[in-house]
Parts: C-alpha cells; sequence; structure tokens
C-alpha cells in the first residue's frame, strides 16, 4: 500500500480501501452532478484499485480519484493502432478542502501507479468545458485539450477530452 503524507497542507492520500466507497459516494453526490450505482465504485476498487486514491484529514475522506484501465485508440498519437490508456473515470475533493493541494497529489498518485503498475502509456479525462480550475490544473500537469464533446453531459454541457503522456 502507497502513502504520501502531506503534513504541512494537513491532509493524506493513500490507496482506496473497500470501507471507503460509502464516503466516496457521499462525495461524489455531493460535489458532481454525474453518480454512479454502489457497483460501479465497487468494480473499480476491485480492478484498479492501486491507482484509485482518497485524500483524508483526519480520518475522513475528503477527496478520491477513479480510475481503470483501457486499451484503444490513443488520444495522442495517430500513427500507434492501440493503446493502454488510464482514464480518470471521477476526480472530486469536498469544497471546504480545495486549494490545499489535493487533487493534484490525487492525480499525481494516481497517474504514477497507471503507469508503473498497470502498464498505461498515456491518461485522459473528460472535463466541463466551464470548469476552469480543474482545466487549468490538468494542462499545469501535462495535460492537452484533444477534443471538444458536444453535449456531452447529461445537462447538455460540453466537454473537453484533455490527455496527457505517462
Amino acid at each position: 500500500m502507497v502513502e504520501s503524507v502531506e503534513e504541512k497542507r494537513g491532509y493524506t492520500i493513500r490507496t482506496v480501501r473497500a470501507d471507503d466507497i460509502d464516503a466516496i459516494i457521499k462525495i461524489n453526490r455531493l460535489t458532481l452532478p454525474e453518480n454512479y450505482p454502489y457497483y460501479f465504485f465497487v468494480e473499480h476498487v476491485r480492478d484498479w484499485g492501486e491507482a484509485f486514491f482518497v485524500a483524508t484529514v483526519d480520518g475522513e475522506v475528503v477527496g478520491y480519484i477513479m480510475p481503470r484501465i483501457e486499451t484503444g485508440f490513443s488520444n495522442l498519437k495517430s500513427f500507434i493502432p492501440l493503446v493502454k490508456k488510464g482514464h480518470v473515470v471521477s476526480i472530486a475533493v469536498l469544497e471546504g478542502y480545495r486549494r490545499r493541494g489535493i487533487a493534484k497529489q490525487l492525480l499525481t498518485s494516481s497517474m504514477e501507479k497507471m503507469k508503473q503498475v498497470y502498464g498505461a502509456e498515456e491518461v485522459y479525462l473528460e472535463v466541463r468545458v466551464s470548469n476552469y480550475p480543474a482545466i487549468s490544473l490538468y494542462e499545469k500537469l501535462g495535460y492537452k485539450k484533444v477534443k471538444l464533446l458536444k453535449h456531452y453531459y447529461a445537462d447538455g454541457e460540453d466537454a473537453y477530452l484533455m490527455a496527457a503522456p505517462l
């Protein structure tokens, strides 16, 4: 189990455990309009748990990153037929804990494990075009806007598909 403590910021990033699922679902429901059924979280913990991280403050889960690994066409290189790639399915931090570097640390920890443990060559995610703070963070971590996904979200908002090499 990987654990890194960010003492100066007062939070811990650690690998997910099965008993974190209820807290993760609560964060998902409080912070994001896109929600998933319970079994979806269970499958991601089971199948890609070494790249699935939570952030805790005083033992309470305050953020998470839920990835999966896929094989498909590259989002970065047109001349490579199929690649193993990480997909950031969901990342969220409770509002009162934002702007402390938690999302950045969750993302970098997960990206590292996607590459080391699962052999992913690149990573991608979808983000609302109006989510400027997230887009800015992703760009700082090397993500590029690959394409615009029209009406991607249930409410009709467009998304950027963003990708980065690992």
